[in-house]
């Protein structure tokens, strides 16, 4: 069994499909990744901006106020045209260092030891020096000798970070395959009697139980904090500016709310603060949003097409989109809400999938992943026994669970472009909100 993160672009430097073009297949030209925020503001008291601070806080503490946003745009990917890709005549030299090209990587066509330089420095992160000021002429002979040129030449040619995926990512699509190959085999078996499946092991029935003990204490948490949540305003005057404030203050406490049950969660995970400082914060920032996502999920009442949050306060589309989201953000929620509540999963295994997505080794600003990958470990073990116990004649139940937290990593994207659109609209995020989501003044 292998540690488990999650992005859903495939990597053209370990398949054949190419991440904007295949040689055999059609092109899908860079998904230019939709990133939106669920996060709005309020106007609040006191507020710690620092998630540092958050983390040696208790729930009570957490108070809140706006502070303003500045967008950081982004630069723009190369991208190939679209169409199938072009047949390979033999004699093409690779666009990056001139040697023989053997096929399009990451959206170039390039050589075998470009791309696989290309595909380790982004791994690495790899920050190189050039000894000649970054004028170095790429050649066969450059290419091993000034490093940061090469890899500047890579990103000239158009070769596309967001096509190479992480080693775990390449495990979990070898895996899933090869427990979908097992559902085939056992699908033309001749049927009969059902394995007797073994029990859990005592000590995974014992971590699962604590795990939903912990989620059951900080959801109660919340609960007893529900009367210091700003009304939802009864007006539906949709001018009145005074009640559009009150619904977006509305929907942002209920998000910090969510954040520090989230990060209570998470510091009660066995050697979660065995980790650094840092390496917590790191993992909790990209973590929150998805975790905030999954417990959407099981908040979803597909009979009336609600989110239920704190028991009492359900929300519709048109709920969300009066607190000043956008239905660009609000659809794949509701999408990813009803697509989990498919899958009818319990507490335990919502509880392993939040516990899973918080030990993902491969989010930015990590430094110990040899750490990071042991302590998910267990989970993902866990996971995998539960489920086969619980859904004996259900193979595809793992990685079809596993497979929703790429779903999550997309919608965390679309988060981000989310956060972005409300900047546009003046709409001030407090300091919790602003510094786990990355958004500075």
């Amino acid at each position: 069994m292998s540690t488990v993160s999650t992005t859903d672009i495939t990597d053209v430097g370990h398949g054949d499909s190419l991440c904007c073009a295949s040689e055999e297949g059609p092109s899908a030209a860079t998904a230019e990744v939709k990133q939106e925020n669920l996060s709005q503001t309020a106007s609040y008291g006191t507020s710690h901006n620092d998630l540092n601070v958050t983390l040696l806080m208790e729930p009570s503490d957490i108070k809140m106020y706006p502070t303003e946003d500045t967008p950081v745009p982004e630069g723009q990917p190369v991208k190939r045209k679209k169409g199938p890709a072009p047949k390979m005549l033999g004699n093409e030299v690779c666009s990056v260092c001139g040697d023989k090209a053997s096929g399009f990587h990451y959206n170039v066509l390039s050589c075998e030891g470009c791309k696989g330089f290309f595909r380790r420095s982004v791994i690495k992160g790899a920050q190189y020096t050039c000894k000649n000021s970054g004028r170095c002429e790429m050649d066969m002979y450059m290419r091993r000798k000034c490093q940061q040129c090469r890899l500047r030449k890579c990103r000239e040619a158009g070769m596309l970070e967001q096509c190479v995926l992480s080693e775990e990512q390449i495990r979990l699509k070898k895996m899933k395959k090869q427990e979908e190959g097992t559902a085939r085999t056992s699908a033309v078996a001749t049927p009969g009697p059902a394995p007797e499946m073994p029990p859990l092991a005592p000590e995974q029935q014992e971590m699962i139980e604590k795990l939903v003990a912990m989620q059951k204490q900080c959801n109660k948490s919340s609960f007893l904090e529900r009367p210091k949540v700003t009304p939802w305003p009864q007006s539906q005057d949709p001018l009145n500016r005074e009640v559009r404030q009150q619904r977006f203050a509305h929907f942002t406490e209920l998000a910090i709310m969510s954040v520090q049950e989230i990060v209570d969660f998470a510091k009660q995970l066995p050697g979660f603060l065995e980790l650094t400082r840092e390496d917590q914060i790191a993992l909790l920032k990209t973590s929150t949003i998805e975790i905030m996502l999954l417990e959407t999920s099981r908040r979803y009442n597909p009979a009336i097409e609600s989110i239920t949050f704190l028991k009492d306060f359900s929300y519709n589309k048109e709920d969300f989109a009066k607190a000043g989201l956008q239905f660009e953000f609000i659809n794949p929620i509701f999408e990813f809400s009803k697509g989990m509540n498919d899958l009818h999963l319990d507490e335990a295994e919502y509880a392993l999938l939040i516990a899973i997505n918080i030990f993902s080794a491969d989010r930015p600003n990590v430094q110990d992943h040899e750490l990071v990958e042991r302590l998910q470990q267990p989970y993902v073990d866990a996971l995998h026994s539960y489920i086969r116990i619980k859904r004996p004649n259900d193979h595809l139940m793992f990685p079809r669970m596993l497979m929703k937290l790429v779903s999550l990593r997309t919608l965390s994207s679309v988060h981000s472009e989310q956060v972005f659109a409300l900047r546009l609209q003046d709409k001030k995020l407090p300091p919790l909100l602003s510094e786990i989501w990355d958004v500075h003044e």
